[in-house]
């Protein structure tokens, strides 16, 4: 194995190490996890909401905000490389990986980091706040009487839920806070408009671009506004969490997948294949000129010699 292969396996490895050590984190909190138990008061209005199903449920918020990014970056790649012959396949066990393979790899990898990332600071707060849901009543009803006058605005911490509660039930209605939903969607769909920044290039249209960026950011605040709706978290729980993922979303981009570098990159590039051209065009029609006259000019110099 040369050495340009050994540097790109050893890439791959350390990559996926890393990605690895992020998902097992989350993991481990999603079978291990136990969030800090709250307690609550009998008269806080916001806990008493009733329990509905999710309209945007766990399996279509991970499904679409993974397929559509991941296919968006296959086809924007692969079409980018059509039109940039500047990158040269990579070389591994003697195979030739296209350039476009490689740079949607790492599109990829690092949108998949990012997503493991937000849902890790996402989790670390749930389980370390323990904010009750609005339906925690509903879900929990805890054995104490709130129609008691001594346990009006009284903070009660010594409670037990109903025992024909599932296990699953009751650690999901103390995570609350922040969203998962609303860091997710606007972690994706955020990082999903970026990347249409630079890569979608079709002069065809001036609004389509843009249009597409907006489905983008309306699918993740659609989702954010379910979850309020939905009684399944708080408004500032849907706040801290867009916020977060819109966060994540600018850091990624910025400092890791480098894409607005990379697009004020191929800004300049483009001014400068612009310049050249007109600057080629100028002085092909200055060369053009000269040579007419030269052919003018000895042509009457031919004549008037004729003459005399």
């Amino acid at each position: 194995m040369d050495r340009s292969s050994k540097m790109i396996l050893r890439k791959i490895i350390i990559d996926f190490v890393c990605a690895a050590v992020v998902g097992l984190a989350v993991l481990m909190f999603f079978l291990f996890g136990k969030p800090y138990k709250r307690g609550f008061f009998c008269n806080d209005e916001s806990l008493y909401h009733p329990f509905h199903k999710s309209t945007v449920t766990s399996a279509m918020l991970y499904v679409v905000g993974i397929f559509l990014p991941v296919c968006a970056m296959l086809a924007g790649e692969y079409l980018y490389s059509r039109y940039c012959k500047e990158n040269s396949p990579k070389i591994l066990f003697g195979y030739n990986i296209p350039p476009w393979v490689w740079s949607a790899y790492e599109k990829i990898g690092i949108f998949g980091f990012g997503a493991a990332t937000v849902i890790l600071i996402s989790d670390i707060a749930k389980y370390t706040i323990g904010r009750l849901r609005p339906h925690f009543m509903a879900i929990c009803m805890p054995n104490v009487n709130c129609t008691l006058a001594e346990n009006h605005h009284r903070y009660i911490e010594n409670y037990s839920c109903a025992e024909n509660v599932s296990k699953r039930l009751l650690k999901e209605v103390r995570l609350s806070f922040p969203s998962g939903h609303s860091s997710f969607s606007a972690y994706t769909m955020i990082y999903l408009a970026l990347y249409l920044q630079l890569r979608m290039t079709w002069k065809g249209s001036k609004l389509l671009k843009h249009f597409l960026q907006l489905l983008c950011l309306l699918m993740a605040w659609f989702t954010a506004l379910s979850r309020v709706s939905d009684y399944k978290h708080h408004w500032s729980d849907v706040l801290a969490g867009s916020t977060l993922g819109t966060i994540v979303a600018l850091v990624v981009a910025n400092y890791i997948a480098d894409l607005f570098k990379e697009r004020s990159h191929y800004a300049i590039e483009e001014k400068h294949r612009s310049a050249d051209y007109e600057t080629g065009g100028g002085i092909q029609n200055e060369l053009t000129s000269l040579q007419t006259g030269t052919i003018s000019y000895n042509a009457i110099q031919r004549n008037g010699e004729s003459t005399i």
